[in-house]
C-alpha cells in the first residue's frame, strides 16, 4: 500500500503539487506523515488488532447459535436487546472518525511547520527563528490537542455503552426466571442459553476496544485510498499519446497564453508567438517573473497552454505521449536537484540503461569526473539530502552530466550555470557548447554572457516576446530608441566595468586558460556533524558520549512529565478501577444465577431473579460513567503529554547545531516522522495501555480475592496456570523488539525517498524517474515481519465446592484471564511505546555540541562587526581527512566589504557558516570584536548577522511572514520598506493578495528571482552590523541584479559585509577581495591591485576566464 501511494503520488501532474494551503495532499509532511504513520497504523490493524476482532466476532456469533438451539425464547428474546450496545457504537463511531480525521488534519499543519524549519534549519538559525517556528507549531499543536481531548471524550461514550449488555442481562434474567416458572423451561438449558448469550456479549465487548484503531486505521486507509483512486497505471499512461521514430527539433509557439492553475487570475505568458528551428540554440532573456522558466515547463508538457498550441515538428506536443515527450529532452534547473543516493546513481537518472563507461563520459562533459574521482568513494559517493554533501557547483555539474547522459533531441537550460565559479563556467559552458552541436537548445538567461553566440535572442516583457534576433541584432537597436536587450546589455557591461578606478579595456589575444586546481577540497556545505561522537535518535546507533544509551525507558519520567494532569490522573485511574470491578461484579452474580433458576419455589425464584436483575443494571450504568470519566481523563493526559513532548522535541531538535541535520538519519523527512510516532507511542502508553493495565489490575485483584473468599481450592488451582499464560506473553515482547529495529530503519529510509519525491517532483517529472524512485523505496522496505484446562470436576466429586461456587469462581478467573490475556496483547504496544520513549529520552538529553557555554554576559553588547579569522584549520566531521580550511587567516575590517572568490570548494561558503557559527573550528581561532566567537551567545551572535544564501529559502505562508521572519515585531511600513529596498515590492503588488499572497511551499509559487529579492528584503529587515551574502543576486535577471546591487550598496554603509561570489562583476567595488585556493586566502586586495598583479595572479586569470579577456583593456 504504501508503494501504491507513492506510485500515485509520482504520477500526479506537476500543477498538483502547486496548492499552498497547509492541508494540501502535496506537501512533504502529508507525503512523509502519510506514508509513515498512516501505513504504520494499518499494518497494526491488519496484523494485530483485526484478528482478535474477528476472534471475538466469531465467538459472539457462535453463542448466539447455540443459545437458539437451547432456548429460543430465551435467545429470540434477548437478541433485539443484545444487540442495543451496536447502535450507540455506530453511531458514536461516526463521530469519533471525524474527530480522529479533524485532529489529523489538525497536526499535518503542525507538522508542516516542523518539516520545513528541519529542512531550513540554516535560515531558522541565521534568523533566529525558533521561538517563531515553535510558536506557529504550538498554536497548530493547540488545536490538534483539543480535538483528541474530543476524540477521548466520543470514545468513553462508545466503550461505556457496550455496557448495555449488561442492561441486557437485566432482562434475560427476568425472562429466564419466568420461563422456568411458568413454562416450565429445564434450568441448565435456560442457563446454558444464558452463558452463549454471556460469552456473545463478552466477546463483543472484547472486540469493540479495538474500535479505536479499527477508526485510526480507517481513517488513515481513506487519506491513503484518496491518493491511491487518483493513480494511473505507469504502463497506462506511458501509452497515451503518439510517439515518433525521429524528430527534428523543431519548435513554435502559436500565440501562447497561460496562467498557473494556483493564480488563474495572473497571466503569466500573454499571446507568445515565437519559432525556434531545430539544431538552432535560442536564448530567453527578460526580467524575473517574465515568463522564461514556464516556457521551460509548457515545453516538458508540466501544464497545459490555455489557449494557442506548441507545436513540435509540426505535431502539437499535447497530443505526443509525453513520457517519450520527456525522453527526448535533457533539463538543467536553475537551482540543481539531487536524490540522497550516490553520485552514479544521481546521474543514471538520465538514463537507467547507460553504462559506467557513458556515465564517466558525460562526467567529463560536465567538467565532473576531476572532483568526482577525488571524493573518498568516486562515484559511489552518497550526496546526502538534496545534496547537501556537495557544493552547488559540484551539484550543478552532476546535474548537467545526468542531462547530457541521455544524448536528448532538445537541451532546456535554465540558468545552467549560474552556480558555477569562473573556472568551472568556462569549462562548462565550452562542454554545453559541444553538447549543443546538432540539438535544439533552449537557454533561459540573466547573464548575457551566456548566450552572446545563440542562434537567436528573444526578450520576453510581461509574458509576451518583445524582440529577437541575434546579439548583434539586438545591440544594434540601440542606436534608435534603445531596445530592452541593448538596455539591458548596457546595464550588465556597466556592472563589469564598476571599479571605483574605471579602466580603459582593449580587446587583445586570448592567453591560455587556466586549468582546473588538482587538489579536491570538497562541500563548503558540509556533512554532519561528528556522528560518532553526536547521538542521534536511532537505536542501533551507536552510544555517543552525549547520550544515555542502552538504558532502559525511564517510565517515572515520563509520568513526572504529565505531573501537571495529576488530577486527571487521579480521575482517569478511579474511572479505570472501577470499570476493572465490574467484571468481577458480573462474573460473580453471573455465577450465582444458575442456582436461582433450580430453587423449586416459585416465590424466591422470582425475588432472587429481580435482584440480580437490579445488579445487572447498576453495572451497566457504572460501566457507562466509569468509561467515560477514564478516558475523557486520559485523554486530556495523553494529548497534553504529546503536544509537551512534541514541543519539547522540537525545540531541543533546533538547538542542535546544524551539522547534526546533515547525517541522513537527521534529515528533515526522518525528524518529521518520528515526532509524528514517537510523541503518538509515547502517548498511547499514558492513554490506552495505561487505561487497560489499570483496568486489568483492578480486575485481578478484586477476581482473585472474590474466587479465594468464594473457594480457595478451585481458585489456587485456576490461579496456578495464570504464570504460562504471562510467559507466553513476555517472549511475544521478546520477539517484537527485536525485530523492530530493521523494519524501523527501512521506514525511515523509505520516508526520506518519500519526503524527496514531493520536494523533487519536477525533476522526477522531467526525467520520467517514477519507476526508478519505485524502485529505490522498494528496495529500501525489504525486511522481515509477525493457547485451559479442568480439573473442578474432581473437587466437586469429593464434596469440596458446590456448584454455585464453581461457577462462581469460573467465571471469575475466566473473564480474569480475558483481560490479563487481552492486557498481554499489549506488549508489543508496550514493546513499541517503549522504543519511543527511549528515542523521546535520547532526543531530550543530547547535548548540542555548538552551546552558548562559555558565553560572557559581558559581551551581550552592540557587535561592531570586526572580523577575523587566526591560522583556522577546519574538515567536515565525517571527512576529516580532507582539509576544506588549511591555515585560513583574514581580517575585516567593521564596516568593511570583503568579497571571497575562488574556484568551488574552496571553502569560501565553508568561511560563512563558521562565521554564524553553525560550526566550529578544529584549530585556529574566529574572532569578532577581538574576542573569541565561542565566547558569544548565539542569540546575541546570530542576532547581528543577516544572511542571504545561494538557494534562497521561503517558508509556506504569505510573502509579509516571510520578509518578518525572526522579527515578529516589524511594522507594516518596516516591510514594505525592506522590500522597496530588496525590488521587491513592485511585483508583490502586483500579485493577487499583495503582501498576503502565499508563497507555497518552500515559495513554490515564486520565481527564482522573486524569492532570492524576497530573502534579500528579509536580511534588510533585520538591519544587522554584519551581512553575509553567498551570491545573493545570482538568481537575479540584469535589470533586477544592477537595482539590487545598488540597495545593497546603500545598505553595505556602516556594516561588515562578507560576499561569496562567483560572478566577480558584483564584487569589484570591495574593500578586500581575497582569493581562497585549496582552503587558503592566495591573494587579497582591491580590484584594481589584483589587476595590477597582472597574468600571474590567480584574481587576474578569473577575471579573464570570465569575461573572455584580458582585464584593463577595453573592446575595439
Amino acid at each position: 500500500m504504501r508503494r501504491l501511494y507513492l506510485e500515485a503520488v509520482l504520477r500526479q501532474p506537476v500543477e498538483f503539487f502547486d496548492a499552498s494551503a497547509p492541508s494540501s495532499q502535496a506537501t512533504t509532511f502529508r507525503v512523509i506523515s502519510t506514508i509513515s504513520d498512516d501505513a504504520d497504523t494499518i499494518q497494526d490493524f491488519l496484523a494485530e488488532k483485526l484478528p482478535n476482532v474477528l476472534a471475538n466476532m466469531t465467538l459472539f456469533f457462535g453463542g448466539l447459535a447455540v443459545a437458539f438451539v437451547f432456548a429460543w425464547h430465551l435467545a429470540l428474546a434477548g437478541l433485539p436487546f443484545t444487540l442495543l450496545f451496536v447502535v450507540p457504537s455506530v453511531v458514536l463511531g461516526k463521530r469519533l472518525a471525524a474527530a480522529a480525521g479533524e485532529a489529523r488534519a489538525a497536526y499535518e499543519e503542525a507538522g508542516g511547520v516542523a518539516e520545513q524549519a528541519v529542512s531550513s534549519i540554516r535560515t531558522v538559525a541565521s534568523y533566529r527563528g525558533e521561538r517563531q517556528t515553535l510558536e506557529r507549531f504550538g498554536r497548530a499543536l493547540s488545536r490538534s490537542t483539543a480535538l483528541g481531548i474530543k476524540q477521548g471524550l466520543i470514545k468513553g461514550a462508545v466503550i461505556g455503552s457496550m455496557g448495555v449488555i449488561y442492561a441486557v442481562w437485566s432482562f434475560l434474567s427476568w425472562i429466564g426466571s419466568i420461563l422456568v416458572i411458568h413454562f416450565h423451561a429445564p434450568g441448565g438449558h435456560v442457563f446454558v442459553a444464558s452463558i452463549c448469550i454471556v460469552l456473545a456479549g463478552m466477546s463483543i465487548m472484547m472486540a469493540l476496544p479495538n474500535l479505536r484503531y479499527f477508526v485510526d486505521a480507517a481513517t488513515a486507509a481513506a487519506r491513503m485510498r484518496e491518493m491511491i483512486d487518483k493513480l494511473q497505471p505507469l504502463e497506462a499512461g506511458g501509452k497515451k499519446g503518439a510517439t515518433k521514430e525521429n524528430i527534428r527539433g523543431q519548435i513554435v509557439f502559436r500565440n501562447v497564453h497561460f496562467s498557473y492553475p494556483s493564480r488563474p487570475d495572473t497571466r503569466v505568458l500573454d499571446g507568445v508567438n515565437l519559432t525556434i528551428a531545430e539544431g538552432a540554440t535560442v536564448g530567453l532573456v527578460g526580467g524575473s517573473g517574465s515568463g522564461k522558466s514556464t516556457i521551460i515547463s509548457l515545453l516538458q508538457r508540466f501544464y497545459s497552454p490555455d489557449s494557442g498550441e506548441i507545436l513540435l515538428d509540426g505535431h502539437d506536443i499535447g497530443a505526443l505521449n509525453a513520457e517519450w515527450l520527456r525522453s527526448q529532452i535533457g533539463l538543467v534547473s536553475q537551482e540543481p536537484v539531487l536524490f540522497a543516493t550516490s553520485i552514479r546513481e544521481n546521474i543514471l537518472f538520465g538514463n537507467e540503461t547507460a553504462s559506467l563507461k557513458q556515465i564517466v563520459a558525460a562526467a567529463k562533459m560536465a567538467n565532473a569526473h576531476d572532483f568526482i574521482t577525488k571524493l573518498p568513494h568516486g562515484y559511489e559517493t552518497n550526496v546526502g539530502q538534496f545534496g547537501t554533501q556537495l557544493s552547488g557547483g559540484q551539484k550543478q555539474r552532476i546535474a548537467i552530466a545526468r542531462a547530457l547522459i541521455r544524448d536528448p533531441k532538445i537541451l532546456l537550460l535554465d540558468e545552467a550555470t549560474s552556480a558555477l565559479d569562473s573556472e568551472s563556467e568556462r569549462a562548462v559552458q565550452e562542454a554545453l557548447d559541444r553538447a549543443s552541436m546538432g540539438r535544439t537548445t533552449v537557454v533561459v538567461a540573466h547573464r548575457l554572457s551566456t548566450i552572446r553566440k545563440a542562434d537567436m535572442i528573444a526578450v520576453l516583457d510581461a509574458g509576451r516576446v518583445v524582440e529577437r534576433g541575434t546579439h548583434d541584432e539586438l545591440v544594434g537597436m540601440g542606436a534608435g530608441a534603445g531596445g530592452v536587450y541593448a538596455r539591458m546589455a548596457q546595464l550588465q557591461k556597466a556592472s563589469v566595468a564598476r571599479p571605483e578606478e574605471r579602466q580603459r579595456v582593449v580587446e587583445v589575444e586570448s592567453v591560455e586558460i587556466m586549468s582546473v586546481p588538482s587538489d579536491f577540497h570538497p562541500s563548503p556545505v558540509p556533512s554532519f556533524q561528528s556522528i560518532e561522537r553526536s547521538a542521534n535518535m536511532e537505536e542501533d546507533e551507536p552510544a555517543g558520549h552525549d547520550t544515555v544509551r542502552g538504558r532502559k525507558p525511564s517510565q517515572l519520567r515520563l509520568l513526572k512529565m504529565n505531573r501537571p494532569e495529576w488530577k486527571q490522573a487521579v480521575l482517569g485511574c478511579a474511572g479505570a478501577i472501577v470499570f476493572g470491578a465490574v467484571l468481577p461484579l458480573y462474573s460473580y452474580s453471573l455465577g450465582s444465577l444458575p442456582e436461582v433458576y433450580f430453587l423449586g419455589d416459585d416465590h424466591l425464584i422470582r425475588s432472587k431473579t429481580r435482584l440480580y436483575s437490579l445488579v445487572f443494571f447498576g453495572i451497566a450504568i457504572v460501566c457507562i460513567t466509569a468509561n467515560i470519566v477514564q478516558h475523557y481523563n486520559f485523554a486530556v493526559m495523553g494529548e497534553r503529554l504529546t503536544e509537551r513532548i512534541r514541543g519539547q522535541m522540537l525545540a531541543k531538535i533546533l538547538s542542535f547545531e546544524v551539522g547534526w541535520f546533515d547525517a541522513d538519519e537527521n534529515s528533515s523527512a526522518a525528524v518529521s516522522a518520528r515526532l509524528a510516532t514517537q510523541a503518538t507511542k509515547v502517548r498511547s502508553l499514558v492513554g490506552d495501555r495505561m487505561c487497560l493495565l489499570v483496568q486489568a489490575g483492578a480486575n485481578a485483584t478484586l477476581g482473585f480475592s472474590l474466587a479465594l473468599a468464594v473457594s480457595w481450592r478451585l481458585a489456587i488451582v485456576m490461579v496456578a496456570m495464570q504464570p504460562l499464560i504471562i510467559a507466553s506473553f513476555y517472549f511475544k515482547k521478546v520477539l517484537m523488539t527485536s525485530m523492530s529495529k530493521k523494519a524501523k530503519k527501512a521506514q525511515v529510509q523509505g520516508s526520506q525517498l518519500a519526503g524527496e519525491a514531493v520536494v523533487n517532483h519536477r525533476t522526477i517529472t522531467a526525467f520520467s524517474s517514477q519507476r526508478r524512485m519505485l524502485r529505490l523505496y522498494e528496495a529500501a522496505q525489504e525486511g522481515p515481519r509477525k493457547d485451559n484446562q479442568v480439573q473442578s470436576c474432581r473437587l466437586m466429586a469429593r464434596g469440596l465446592i458446590t456448584p454455585t461456587h464453581l461457577f462462581q469462581v469460573f467465571f471469575m478467573l475466566m473473564t480474569m484471564g480475558r483481560v490479563i490475556a487481552d492486557a498481554g496483547s499489549l506488549t508489543s504496544d508496550l514493546a513499541k511505546g517503549g522504543d519511543a520513549v527511549r528515542a523521546v529520552l535520547d532526543t531530550l538529553d543530547r547535548q548540542p555540541l555548538i552551546t552558548d557555554n562559555g558565553a560572557d554576559d559581558e559581551v551581550s553588547k552592540e557587535i561592531k562587526g570586526e572580523i577575523e579569522f587566526r591560522n583556522v584549520h577546519f574538515s567536515y566531521p565525517t571527512r576529516p581527512e580532507v582539509a576544506v580550511l588549511d591555515g585560513f587567516s583574514l581580517e575585516i575590517g567593521a564596516g568593511k566589504t570583503v568579497a571571497l572568490v575562488g574556484p568551488s570548494g574552496s571553502g569560501k561558503s565553508t568561511v560563512i557558516a563558521l562565521i554564524e557559527r553553525f560550526y566550529d573550528v578544529q584549530k585556529g581561532t574566529v574572532l569578532i570584536d577581538g574576542r573569541d566567537i565561542r565566547g558569544y551567545s548565539l542569540a546575541h551572535l546570530r542576532s547581528h548577522i543577516a544572511l542571504v544564501s545561494q538557494e534562497p529559502t521561503l517558508f509556506s505562508g504569505t510573502i509579509r511572514d516571510n520578509i518578518a521572519y525572526g522579527d515578529e515585531h516589524a511594522t507594516e511600513e518596516e516591510v514594505t520598506n525592506a522590500a522597496m529596498l530588496a525590488n521587491a515590492h513592485e511585483f508583490i503588488s502586483g500579485m493577487e493578495g499583495g503582501y498576503d499572497a502565499r508563497v507555497g511551499e518552500r515559495g513554490a509559487q515564486l520565481s527564482g528571482g522573486q524569492r532570492q529579492r524576497i530573502a534579500l528584503a528579509r536580511a534588510i529587515l533585520k538591519n544587522a552590523k554584519v551581512l553575509l551574502l553567498d551570491e545573493a543576486t545570482s538568481a537575479l535577471d540584469t535589470v533586477s541584479e544592477r537595482l539590487v546591487q545598488d540597495a545593497i550598496d546603500r545598505m553595505l554603509q556602516g556594516r561588515t559585509c562578507v560576499v561569496v561570489a562567483h560572478r566577480l562583476s558584483t564584487v569589484q567595488k570591495s574593500d578586500v577581495i581575497a582569493v581562497v585556493k585549496n582552503g587558503k586566502v592566495v591573494e587579497r586586495g582591491r580590484h584594481g591591485e589584483l589587476i595590477a598583479a597582472g597574468r600571474g595572479g590567480m584574481y587576474y586569470n578569473l577575471i579573464k576566464l570570465q569575461h573572455g579577456r584580458s582585464p584593463g583593456l577595453s573592446p575595439m
